[in-house]
């Protein structure tokens, strides 16, 4: 399939590993008027909760990570810096790691930000009843400790290389802990992030303001309003009428709409799109009938159709240094002699899947759903379409309540804070995941124990080939982001982990 014209795109490359290596930006003008207005970015649809630590959804994520800050983030080349933390050191092995505070934050009801609020966030991520959604990054802290104000230990069960690229996600958000004492976390968002939460209105819009005290400096531009539009064509058609001066797109269809009166960013993601499959399932729990599954999918068909064929084929970790083989699985192509083998040594000849697909979050996901469902039809397995808004998608998830699912999963730049969560027997989303082994907790323990890169990758192919060799999941394909904007929006940088942090570093021009 044609591919879509370079020339019309500001390509963002992270690494050589992530699709479009040149990195450009707009350059600012620095003599130039800024505009007070707030810049308004139109998606297709909200969010669904206030909780940063219950945060899935790409929406709430994006939002909340305007609002409330971490120890540690992310560069836009994915490199880990300083956040609410200036420095980190790791003592007694590995086994204790100490971080200095920033001096003078201040959360956005003007409360003091200090080593207490980042016990308390951490303590109630570890506590099972919040149902912390990253819980399984952080089950490696025994102890914390806040001997001063501006510094805080973790004390380790035992080494946890992974630990910094967990600290660096929106579920690991610094709260107040007054808010936490109080309970009131989840009604009124209140960080440290560079905008402060002004209002919202459920299914329309929300409207964040500029934080004036921000440690990292008030940003250029006076707010960010969210605004939900039904479809991208209109979101484009709205940054066209300069309603919105960003629209967040995920179909290549519009993205090649835009033309060059606007700017398009195009950055290869993390996140990665799979036909999540439930083995414990009455229908899915017979490997042979997982493995029919995937040999019977064709991955780059589903990619053409559903996106143009704008993205690559991939493998479980899109992580850039630990990508896995796309050819090391029981059916790298399809293959229709060897799943109906499959189909045959389970003794099953017609299955029928109720699968969950969102609608709104992504648009390709019902391209995939039908995609998936035709291809799936000649070796007699139906995939019962159930598609709905995605609150109910999320809630269903959650809840394990499917045999199948349509889904975009975000990537990370470590495998460990990217699956462990999913496929160990403690893990706090293997529900979910519908699968778990000894043998894979086995691997991730060892993954986590080592920081040499060609060890732990070793590692984490085994892993890989214990997800793709059981047929846990149908990794399909990773994607592109697109966001399109109008040209008076200068000094922004999309990231391949689909976070708009860089809106704090932007101006709006008049």
């Amino acid at each position: 399939m044609k591919s879509m014209p370079r020339r019309r795109f500001v390509a963002v490359g992270v690494t050589a590993a992530i699709a479009g290596s040149l990195l450009m930006s707009a350059p600012v003008q620095a003599a130039a008027s800024l505009s007070t207005k707030p810049v308004v970015v139109a998606r297709t649809a909200d969010i669904d909760k206030l909780d940063p630590h219950l945060a899935t959804a790409f929406q709430t994520v994006q939002t909340l990570g305007l609002v409330f800050g971490t120890l540690v983030e992310l560069k836009t080349d994915l490199s880990i810096a300083p956040g609410l933390a200036t420095s980190w050191k790791f003592d007694d092995g590995a086994k204790t790691i100490t971080f200095k505070l920033r001096k003078n934050v201040v959360f956005h009801n003007g409360a003091k930000f200090t080593s207490a609020d980042v016990k308390a966030t951490f303590t109630r991520i570890l506590d099972e009843k919040t149902a912390a959604v990253g819980r399984s990054n952080f089950t490696s802290i025994s102890r914390i400790v806040a001997p001063d104000p501006e510094t805080v230990v973790f004390v380790l069960n035992d080494p946890s290389v992974p630990l910094l690229a967990a600290l660096t996600d929106v579920n690991a958000s610094i709260l107040s802990a007054a808010d936490i004492r109080a309970g009131t976390v989840g009604t009124k968002p209140n960080g440290t992030g560079p905008f402060m939460w002004s209002s919202w209105k459920v299914g329309q819009s929300i409207q964040l303001k500029a934080n004036p005290k921000y440690w990292g400096g008030k940003p250029k531009i006076s707010g960010v309003t969210f605004r939900v539009i039904p479809t991208e064509t209109s979101a484009l058609a709205a940054v066209k009428a300069n309603s919105a001066q960003m629209a967040l797109i995920s179909d290549p269809i519009v993205a090649r709409q835009a033309g060059t009166a606007v700017t398009t960013y195009r950055v290869g993601s993390l996140s990665y799109h799979a036909l999540q499959l439930n083995a414990r399932s009455p229908q899915l729990s017979d490997v042979n009938v997982r493995l029919a599954i995937q040999c019977a999918v064709d991955r780059q068909g589903v990619l053409n159709t559903a996106a143009l064929g704008e993205g690559a084929v991939t493998g479980p970790i899109t992580s850039p240094a630990y990508k896995s083989s796309t050819t090391a699985r029981p059916c790298p192509k399809r293959d229709l002699v060897k799943a109906k083998a499959y189909m045959a040594a389970a003794g099953k000849s017609n299955i029928t899947l109720t699968t969950i697909v969102s609608q709104g979050e992504y648009a390709t996901a019902i391209a995939e759903a039908q995609t998936l469902q035709a291809q799936l039809k000649d070796i007699g397995i139906n995939l019962d379409l159930q598609v709905t808004d995605i609150a109910t998608y999320v809630k269903r998830w959650l809840a394990a309540d499917f045999d199948a699912a349509i889904a975009l999963n975000g990537g990370r730049v470590d495998p460990d804070t990217m699956y462990k969560r999913y496929f160990t027997s403690t893990g706090n989303l293997n529900k979910i995941a519908g699968y778990s082994s000894a043998t894979l907790d086995d691997l991730f323990v060892k993954g986590r124990s080592t920081d040499n890169v060609k060890q732990r990758k070793a590692i984490y192919n085994q892993i890989s080939a214990e997800l793709e060799n059981n047929a846990v999941w149908i990794w399909m394909f990773t994607s592109y982001d697109y966001s399109i904007a109008t040209k008076k929006l200068k000094g922004f940088q999309p990231m391949p982990n689909a976070s708009l942090q860089n809106l704090r570093a932007a101006s709006l021009l008049k």
